[in-house]
């Protein structure tokens, strides 16, 4: 039997008794123009939309698309709209149990039905990051015949996980995190719509905001809470979905925390002073309450990053790279699993020996230019790459370091006010103490160092 999306039996089971799918199921968008989100994708004339059969396309048929995004973001959702909307016949395969067997099998249907039919077939191929490299080769001769027009969907960076070939031959579309005004309309239309709740309970605004915070940006998992959180409250005979309902029914208690509000930034400061303060243990428990507070990810990496330079700077030069490396794979790969690399960095950045002279250091050199001390560029310093500089005096007199012994002249850098500023006072702290030897060698041999 010829796999399909959606089973013809379940769809007659879903229009005879909708309350048997789940509600995520029932609140599936059937067009583009009641899909959450995406609004990025679904311009007019966008791939997707003339999948759909919109536009007439002429000579150039519709393309190839690998739609990359989070979980919950609408990847199987779009593919389904497809799938209703579209006159082409539509196959689904799962990378979880097909092969390359069963790819050839598709391919032969779809060349069949093309040649005997004129019939145009449609491919979805869900988690095509499972794929070995072997199944994936199997696509190519249909995508690039497009005997086959392929929708595949992934969680995961098709740059690493799809191979070369079949990317250049499909169009990569990015899937954005849906934000808390998508998920707020979507769980406003599942609570009235007439195949969702029908109005059978209502949604407080304390709890609708937890319900967004366990949501994460993850449609499907906002519906499924929805939906056992309203049934926990019919069955107490409860008109509204509490806050407390809701605990018990997610077994998930609600972080007080206003993402928009001072806690928001009193529990982010809190994690810093924690790194700051070596306490490894306080700042791991602030990092959780920003996870489990729905707190956007990226938020958290570019405070570990700030941090790093901040509080460790040079005392640890490792403390930069890891959290950069964190934001990064943050970024590429969203929650849940950021939360392990979240967790990765804030342990390194607690427990790495620490140092603030980088701060002190630019604040110090700031503070000078804002009070005016800078002054002409000394003239050996100048560009002398232009005609008429040496008559000016540009660039005469510069000792190029690399000429001498030790790689270093002595010889005035800083504008005649500043010539005997210093900014930079090292700690004896971690790697920094290597640091502190280099800078008071180097002044001493610029003949600023006074013994």
């Amino acid at each position: 039997m010829e796999p399909d999306l959606f089973t013809a039996a379940a769809e007659d089971r879903q229009e005879k008794d909708p309350a048997a799918s789940p509600l995520a199921v029932r609140m599936r968008p059937r067009t583009l123009d009641e899909v959450v989100g995406q609004q990025h994708l679904l311009k007019p004339g966008s791939p997707l939309r003339r999948l759909v059969g919109e536009g007439s396309g002429g000579p150039a048929g519709p393309s190839s698309v690998i739609l990359w995004g989070p979980p919950g973001t609408g990847k199987t959702t779009l593919a389904y709209v497809v799938s209703k909307a579209t006159n082409k016949r539509f196959v689904e395969l799962s990378a979880i149990t097909a092969g390359v067997k069963e790819v050839r099998a598709v391919i032969d249907g779809a060349r069949r039905a093309t040649g005997g039919f004129g019939k145009e077939t449609v491919l979805f191929l869900d988690e095509i990051h499972r794929f070995s490299k072997a199944q994936q080769d199997s696509l190519l001769p249909a995508v690039e015949n497009r005997w086959v027009t392929l929708i595949a969907a992934t969680t995961e960076n098709p740059y690493f996980s799809v191979i070369s070939p079949l990317l250049s031959r499909s169009l990569l579309l990015t899937l954005e995190p849906l934000t808390d005004d998508d998920i707020r309309g979507l769980l406003k239309r599942a609570l009235t719509a007439e195949r969702g709740l029908k109005d059978a309970v209502g949604l407080p605004e304390d709890t609708q905001e937890h319900l967004l915070r366990i949501a994460g940006g993850d449609a499907r998992r906002a519906l499924t809470a929805l939906e056992a959180a309203a049934g926990a409250a019919l069955d107490k005979g409860e008109s509204e979905i509490g806050l407390e309902t809701l605990e018990q029914t997610v077994d998930r208690a609600a972080v007080k925390y206003d993402r928009d509000g001072d806690q928001h930034y009193d529990v982010a400061s809190a994690l810093i002073k924690s790194i700051r303060g070596s306490d490894v243990d306080a700042a791991l428990h602030y990092l959780a309450r920003m996870i489990e507070a729905g707190e956007d990810p990226r938020f958290i990496a570019r405070r570990l990053m700030i941090s790093a330079s901040e509080d460790i700077g040079l005392a640890d030069p490792n403390a930069l790279p890891i959290a950069v490396a964190a934001a990064q794979a943050v970024a590429m790969i969203g929650f849940p699993e950021a939360a392990l690399t979240l967790s990765h960095a804030t342990i390194a950045l607690a427990l790495a020996p620490k140092s603030n002279s980088a701060t002190t250091a630019i604040g110090a050199a700031m503070e000078d230019v804002r009070k005016g001390l800078a002054g002409p560029v000394p003239p050996h310093l100048r560009d002398g790459h232009y005609k008429g500089a040496a008559k000016l005096g540009h660039a005469q007199g510069y000792v190029y370091p690399h000429d001498l012994p030790e790689g270093i002249a002595e010889q005035q850098y800083a504008p005649d006010a500043l010539k005997d500023r210093e900014y930079y006072t090292p700690s004896r702290h971690g790697t920094e103490a290597r640091y502190a030897d280099a800078v008071e060698w180097t002044r001493k041999h610029l003949g600023r160092r006074r013994s």
